[in-house]
């Protein structure tokens, strides 16, 4: 039988556990979703072939590029405040791949530019506020969070273009081996 005082104690228990709950939520914020390295090394690997072929750069010039790379993703939630050193999770990663070509006069880098973001307007990609160097872009994946990036500078004529994926968590076996992913460059 079911006395008041039993209630009483049960509705406790539960505020309890949902205090709890809640407090961990609040803490550790929204957790990031799960990312696969390598996967997420060639899907960005194969962007940056694409947004290299649809630039379409006269005489095919010489690509700089450094790979895919990563960088360390801020903690969320509450906790984040007690890592006002900037600090980063090791296990939430950022993973991005630049290339850039140098000595591009504008006309060459506008119409290059124009052909980038055609492309991903028809892929349904949605532009982004702000400045991006001196004359550039940023488009947005629907639903996936990737970017693209697509910058000229004036003074140096150099084009840089970045393909991003968001902070994703990765499995502990990425982040015991010293993961890195080898350079890119475009094929011809």
């Amino acid at each position: 039988m079911l006395t008041r005082g039993r209630i009483l104690w049960a509705v406790v228990a539960l505020v309890v556990v949902g205090a709890g709950v809640l407090g961990v939520r609040l803490w550790n914020g929204e957790p990031y979703p799960s990312s696969d390295p390598d996967r997420v090394a060639d899907r960005l690997e194969q962007r940056a072939q694409t947004l290299y072929d649809e630039a379409a750069l006269p005489g095919r010039p010489r690509v700089e590029s450094a790979g895919v790379r990563k960088s360390g993703c801020q903690y969320r939630g509450l906790r984040g405040i007690a890592h006002l050193d900037d600090s980063r999770r090791p296990d939430v990663w950022q993973l991005r791949l630049d290339w850039s070509a140098p000595g591009l006069d504008i006309a060459v880098a506008r119409a290059a530019q124009e052909r980038i973001r055609e492309r991903l307007e028809r892929r349904g990609w949605t532009a982004a506020d702000g400045i991006f160097g001196d004359m550039g872009f940023r488009f947005r994946a629907p639903g996936s969070g990737e970017q693209v990036d697509v910058m000229w500078y004036q003074a140096t004529g150099n084009m840089l273009v970045r393909a991003s994926a968001p902070c994703g968590e990765v499995p502990q076996r990425f982040q015991d081996s010293g993961w890195h992913n080898s350079g890119w460059s475009p094929s011809p």
